[in-house]
């Protein structure tokens, strides 16, 4: 360690200032970009405790080499199966648990046939997105065995969360839930992008856009329905509450198919149901997709050049107040001198009910989105601090035994697999004598004969991939590196892009190692170029509650704006470029 603080103070000497470049001189006088707050996230701890970060990216490979792999012995293990029920496409698939010891799921019940999306493509993207190449592992292409999750049998024609609804009501009592529909697509979009050779994918993606388009079309602006019949093109409600932040779902899907397809009616149905969710006046977060609707509205404003304030999506996916799910936002709060900050759930179930899934799935959009308007970056690095520091509360290993109600059963999770939630006081009644934070999960609540261990999350801990590729630590312990490029899927050709954020009360030299080809390197946030040209070990100087966003340039790339844009050899470093 000492070694590394020395090799960063002799850079910090030698490289450490703002200088300009043969092309780069021109772009020394640009103000930096003024930040735009979100309160709830400004209320988060600087400085979260206790603190730790995990090595996501690990976790993330050592989950998929333990969950995919048949010959894994012990109790409730192995916790993937294959189903040949061969619904919807004529193949063998898979399945994998969604709780362990789930007594409707495995090969002996039901046939099998009972599996969910949300753990099978949730698993595989998230493996994907740490560089496992899920349509050859082991001789198994998993990536082509999600085609059955596409339902042709029922003319639906879209992704959905089951291979069909009648497997649905197998796990006892179903009502649609247009989230249930709408994310699994969501998710399939995203996991193409890592495969676009994989036979069959690209019709699949062009017939769901047209579903999607048709469905808008239908909606024509209102989305304050419970579900969508995508068979009969008709929206419907039942006792589930409105979800009108399906628009963001359908803007997300529609405006990745037309930048894989370019065809300009998704782009019109991308806008038509965004401006949709832009237009609600109050707040319809129900379970996931609402923060996708920020990430479009940036995108679409840095590449579209339309203009939407897209501020009501960020604070109505922070907030709390949803009047849809009661209290459904990011916690905010330490309990018993645990800090819950950033955590995705429930605000006010039982005092607060984080879930371990909608964490990690909302780091996706909202990293992505600072790329696009890096007026976000102090607040998004500061919620990604308190949620990188609190999910590991969720696994049985990083939380005290105290704080968990089976931690006599922790052996079977095999240092992979989390508890579902974080409670304040446990809605279970055996457990109520637990103190805050309880890690729990709701297996039990699903069916009655399911083990107590069940409150293990097989489908929510599968999701760590997203954390893993874009979370990496830095020689500050709490300046993490957040890569802004990985979870923005069909994006336009881009460099090395990582955003840093400062949360101490004084500044920090933060060293980097950004590898062996020379580079020079562009702060969006500062709007200025700070490195004419280094490599391998770079520091840089990052001033309290401040942040940068850093894109590593070829050395020789010529530098030139174009309509409010900045360019390094016609890609894009700044699209909220002002002189």
């Amino acid at each position: 360690m000492r070694i590394f603080k020395l090799n960063s103070i002799l850079i910090l000497v030698g490289v450490l200032f703002l200088i300009s470049c043969a092309n780069t001189t021109q772009f020394e006088n640009v103000n930096p970009v003024i930040q735009k707050n979100i309160k709830r996230i400004d209320a988060m701890p600087n400085f979260p405790k206790p603190f730790k970060i995990l090595d996501f990216n690990q976790l993330a490979k050592d989950y998929d080499a333990k969950i995919y792999d048949p010959n894994q012995t012990g109790e409730y293990w192995p916790l993937i199966w294959k189903d040949n029920s061969r619904k919807n496409f004529d193949q063998e698939t898979f399945g994998i648990y969604t709780a362990m010891g789930d007594v409707r799921q495995g090969a002996k019940n039901y046939g099998g046939i009972f599996h969910e999306a949300l753990a099978s493509i949730g698993s595989v993207l998230g493996a994907s997105m740490v560089g496992i190449d899920k349509s050859n592992q082991g001789g198994e292409n998993y990536v082509g065995m999600l085609k059955n999750y596409f339902n042709t049998e029922n003319n639906w024609n879209i992704i959905m969360n089951n291979t069909g609804p009648e497997v649905a009501q197998l796990g006892g009592g179903y009502a649609r839930d247009w989230w249930y529909d709408v994310y699994p697509n969501v998710m399939f979009y995203a996991l193409a992008d890592f495969y676009p050779k994989e036979k069959d994918y690209d019709t699949l993606l062009r017939t769901i856009a047209n579903q999607f388009y048709k469905a808008d079309t239908v909606l024509n602006g209102d989305y304050a329905y419970s579900f969508f019949d995508y068979s009969t093109m008709e929206a419907k409600k039942n006792w589930i509450c409105t979800q009108q932040d399906a628009a963001a779902g359908h803007a997300y899907v529609l405006y990745s198919a037309y930048k894989k397809f370019g065809d300009p009616k998704y782009l019109a149905g991308a806008k038509s149901s965004l401006e949709a969710l832009l237009n609600q006046e109050e707040n319809y977060f129900y379970e996931i997709l609402m923060p996708f609707g920020a990430y479009i509205a940036a995108r679409m404003n840095a590449e579209q050049g339309t203009n939407y304030d897209f501020s009501n999506i960020l604070d109505w996916t922070f907030n709390g107040d949803s009047v849809c799910r009661d209290g459904w936002g990011v916690l905010v709060d330490n309990w018993n001198g645990y800090d819950v900050s950033g955590i995705v759930g429930s605000t006010t179930h039982n005092g607060g009910f984080g879930f371990l899934m909608n964490t990690y799935d909302t780091m996706w959009p909202l990293v992505a989105m600072v790329r696009y308007d890096q007026r976000y970056a102090n607040s998004i690095g500061k919620w990604m601090l308190n949620a990188a520091n609190a999910s590991r509360l969720f696994y049985p290993n990083e939380i005290p035994d105290e704080h968990q109600t089976i931690p006599e059963e922790k052996e079977h999770t095999k240092g992979v697999i989390a508890y579902e939630g974080l409670i304040k006081k446990a809605h279970y009644p055996q457990y109520e004598y637990i103190k805050a934070p309880v890690a729990i999960g709701d297996g039990m609540h699903w069916n009655k004969d399911n083990p107590k261990v069940s409150q293990f999350s097989v489908y929510g801990s599968g999701h760590v991939g997203i954390a893993g590729t874009i979370i990496s630590k830095t020689n500050i312990e709490n300046i993490l590196q957040l890569d802004v490029l990985v979870t923005d899927f069909y994006k336009e050709k881009a460099f090395p892009s990582y955003l840093y954020y400062n949360p101490n009360p004084d500044s920090k030299v933060v060293t980097i190692n950004i590898g062996h080809d020379k580079v020079k390197i562009y702060d969006a946030v500062k709007r200025a170029f700070i490195s004419k040209g280094v490599s391998e070990l770079f520091s840089f100087s990052l001033e309290k509650e401040n942040s940068a966003l850093l894109v590593f340039i070829p050395v020789n790339a010529k530098i030139e704006i174009r309509d409010g844009k900045l360019y390094a050899d016609n890609v894009v470093i700044d699209y909220r470029y002002e002189l």
